[in-house]
């Protein structure tokens, strides 16, 4: 299937990263979000990327340019999808609000549309069933920040079909990513062992085995992690990492996914990371600081 319009429902993180890889792509890339203010700041977060790329040597004025014409913001969900050869969906990982877009999607997206999910840990099987076309969905887990990270974990569910593979693993090519293909497991491959090491990271955290940083160092210079499991909780975001283990531990009824209780006071005190300038790391410096944890 050619690729000509890529629609993206959301403009949070993930989902302007992901329009941005799009528009580079050189695809009509339509931008959507139901707030106005989310998806003026997905705008601007895409637009401050290829600033800050070009301010860097990286890129040039003329390549913002040409990717800039391809991205288009849409307040009107169905005019966003009307023409889309693949819709991405990215909004946040609560069941019921990816089971009523994707209804939406199959009733104003073209039929032979492509829809994926950037979910990170919930059943692709389920979002599908939301639709009369289950053969056509298949999970699109993309990785913040989403123009850097190379990889695109696609999950496939009993009925995805074989022709819907094979168009996401060309999408994932032409973005520039190197795809790896996972069964519908709770989890899947990525979410189910970095939620598994980031957990046991703040554990030890909290016996103090060591400070977060001496932690992080040990799995950057030890095992050649780009970055340590504290601080990529951090900047995935403390919320989202502690939803993905409560899903694990209902889904595999096992409590040894149970997030972590200094999590959970980090979740509950609003340090959810990066995203709110303070988790594990205090990151009001634009650094990752040492702070103080709660008792």
């Amino acid at each position: 299937m050619e690729i000509r319009c890529v629609a993206v429902i959301g403009a949070g993180t993930m989902g302007a990263g992901i329009a941005q890889v799009c528009a580079q792509s050189g695809w009509k890339t339509h931008l959507f979000d139901a707030f106005p203010e989310g998806l003026e700041r997905g705008m601007q977060r895409i637009d401050a990327f290829w600033d800050k790329g070009i301010a860097r040597g990286k890129t040039t004025t003329e390549q913002k340019e040409e990717w800039s014409k391809n991205l288009h913001s849409f307040a009107d969900m169905a005019l966003a999808v009307a023409e889309a050869d693949l819709v991405i969906e990215a909004v946040p990982e609560i069941p019921e609000l990816k089971h009523s877009i994707f209804s939406e999607l199959d009733r104003l997206a073209p039929p032979h549309a492509l829809l994926g999910t950037n979910t990170s840990s919930l059943s692709i099987a389920d979002i599908a069933a939301a639709t009369s076309r289950p053969e056509n969905v298949i999970g699109m887990h993309f990785f913040n920040p989403v123009p850097i990270m190379k990889l695109l974990e696609l999950v496939r569910h009993d009925l995805t079909s074989e022709a819907t593979i094979t168009a996401a693993q060309s999408a994932g090519t032409a973005m520039g990513k190197t795809t790896i293909l996972v069964k519908d497991i709770p989890g899947f491959a990525t979410s189910r062992l970095g939620v598994a090491l980031g957990n046991e990271a703040i554990r030890m955290l909290s016996d103090g085995v060591a400070s977060a940083k001496d932690i992080d160092t040990a799995m950057v210079l030890g095992y050649k992690h780009p970055m340590g499991p504290l601080a990529l909780s951090d900047l995935v975001g403390l919320d989202v990492r502690r939803d993905i283990l409560k899903n694990l531990q209902t889904s595999f009824n096992d409590d040894a996914y149970e997030p972590h209780p200094l999590l959970e006071k980090l979740v509950a005190a609003g340090r959810l990371g990066k995203k709110t300038g303070i988790g594990i790391y205090d990151w009001s410096s634009g650094e990752a600081e040492e702070t103080e944890l709660p008792e």
